[in-house]
């Protein structure tokens, strides 16, 4: 095995496997000082101002003169002197392909009364502000299996009671972007399939009236979908008698339900990555991509999101868009936030984070070329804006953030019934209701911290797995984990407090 990988014969770098001292001889070219693992090193000459390929894409221009062998990333790399915005071609749907054989694999899913599937049977306590958040949490704690277990223990089939709350909801334009974004999220969670009730706690006094939401949201309350509030109710400790009282009636119904063989075209999977290092790209992202085209040719659907992350590589998604709108939508979400980003002092470029670099990745460029993987190659059905629902089978883009915890809520709001996030520096990410299953992208950090992995994409760096193994292993573990085998994120007992709305707009 060699001590480094090629991704594309026309590449200007290959990336190290691990770290490569001076002198090393990398496709006779002598490496220059220390390289670390994930870092690039040249393989030619590379003048200032030329661009720099990886996966046979730019990821930047020299910003100085580059000798073959040198370490290849901030000190010499950069977006150049038009911060990445240099011509791309859309080439809108050159490269969609016919649909694939369909095939059929079934999962033990819950069958909901209107036809939907969950992975999951939690009851929920949301929260239409930020002042509700401590009398919602006391009411789930209340039914705690840790502190408090025979709450629960007559109703098995629950897989528990779960808080969801957040910091706005009031301060805010009531009629403004932040508002919808979050009646939107909401409505996404209360409808969820993997919630067999939901309880929604507000104060009273907020911008974000419970009546008002559910109106825009066209909910209607009912034995399994309760709302009140803490200054009709009578103060904190009332609501919290009230809100126990409530779920305690909806308990026994929760329970009443059995796993059945349900069709994996139930299954639809938020696409994350977070941590990212310079094997993202090599591994467990187009590893994922692989297990995505598996779900896809089964019918399920998968949404790849976190704009930000995708900059600079929208144009291999473009290609795959079925229709040129849908490809024009994903376009006009790049201007959208160039817009935002510059209106907040800001550029595109502020993102690889420490983290990342430390990895590898030198530009948003590089690390979006990387990010794309993750949706394998697929047609693109459709393009959603964030916490839309989402109704398209196959693969599919979700406006996002590229913060985690805020893009997989809107994912989820969205319908994902099931998180899949590769990480190259670590992460200890959980989500709820949805379970969150992570990617090592390399076997240090599946040894550094299996505890909190699923699974090890590391094994196609150290060359004993390849890329579409590791895909159909992907895809098992998604059916076991849908089937109710719990993710290590879940035995952690993490999903609470990463439920986290897109706030945009003035905080007022």
């Amino acid at each position: 095995m060699t001590p480094y990988i090629r991704l594309h014969p026309a590449d200007d770098v290959v990336i190290a496997r691990s770290q490569l001292l001076g002198g090393t001889a990398v496709e006779g070219v002598a490496v220059r000082g220390l390289i670390p693992p994930g870092h690039k090193i040249a393989m030619r000459d590379i003048a200032q101002g030329e661009p720099v390929r990886r996966y046979n894409q730019i990821i930047g221009f020299a910003s100085r003169p580059i000798a073959a062998g040198e370490h290849v990333h901030t000190q010499n790399l950069d977006m150049g002197p038009d911060k990445g915005d240099f011509e791309r071609d859309y080439a809108f749907g050159a490269d969609v392909k016919p649909a694939p054989a369909k095939r059929e694999a079934t999962f033990m899913g819950i069958r909901r009364a209107d036809g939907r599937v969950a992975t999951r049977n939690y009851i929920g306590v949301l929260t239409s502000v930020n002042c509700s958040a401590t009398a919602a949490r006391a009411i789930a704690d209340h039914f705690s299996r840790k502190t408090n277990p025979q709450a629960l223990a007559a109703f098995p089939n629950v897989d528990g009671v779960i808080a969801l709350t957040h910091g706005t909801g009031c301060g805010m334009d009531t009629q403004g972007m932040g508002m919808q974004i979050l009646e939107r999220t909401l409505t996404g969670y209360a409808t969820h399939p993997n919630f067999a009730g939901v309880l929604v706690v507000g104060l009273g006094c907020e911008a974000n009236q419970i009546n008002a939401w559910l109106a825009t949201g066209h909910l209607a309350e009912g034995e399994n979908f309760r709302t009140f509030s803490i200054q009709d109710t009578g103060g904190t400790r009332k609501t919290v008698e009230k809100g126990v009282a409530l779920i305690n009636e909806m308990l026994p119904r929760a329970n009443a339900v059995k796993r059945e063989p349900c069709s994996a075209a139930h299954i639809t999977i938020g696409l994350q990555c977070g941590g990212s290092d310079g094997y993202s790209g090599i591994s467990a992202n187009p590893a994922l991509g692989a297990a995505v085209d598996l779900l896809v040719a089964h019918g399920g659907t998968a949404i790849l999101s976190e704009t930000p992350e995708v900059y600079g590589a929208e144009h291999l998604l473009t290609r795959r868009a079925v229709k040129r709108e849908v490809g024009q939508k994903l376009v006009d979400r790049i201007k959208w936030w160039e817009h935002y980003t510059a209106i907040n002092k800001g550029e595109m470029n502020n993102n690889p984070s420490p983290g990342n670099k430390a990895g590898g990745l030198t530009t948003i460029l590089e690390k979006s070329l990387g990010a794309v993987a993750k949706g394998g190659t697929s047609n693109l059905e459709a393009v959603y804006e964030y916490a839309e629902p989402v109704t398209a089978h196959g693969f599919v883009y979700m406006d996002t953030p590229g913060y985690d915890p805020v893009s997989a809520t809107g994912q989820v709001a969205g319908g994902a019934n099931l998180i899949c996030f590769t990480t190259g520096r670590g992460s200890a990410y959980g989500c709820a209701p949805s379970p969150s299953l992570k990617l090592a992208t390399n076997s240090a950090l599946w040894q550094r911290q299996e505890e909190d992995m699923d699974i090890n994409c590391g094994e196609i760096v150290d060359g004993t797995a390849s890329i579409q193994e590791m895909g159909q292993r992907i895809f098992e573990l998604v059916l076991a984990t849908a089937s109710g085998a719990h993710s290590k994120s879940e035995q952690h007992g993490y999903g609470q407090n990463e439920f986290v709305p897109w706030q945009v707009g003035a905080v007022m």
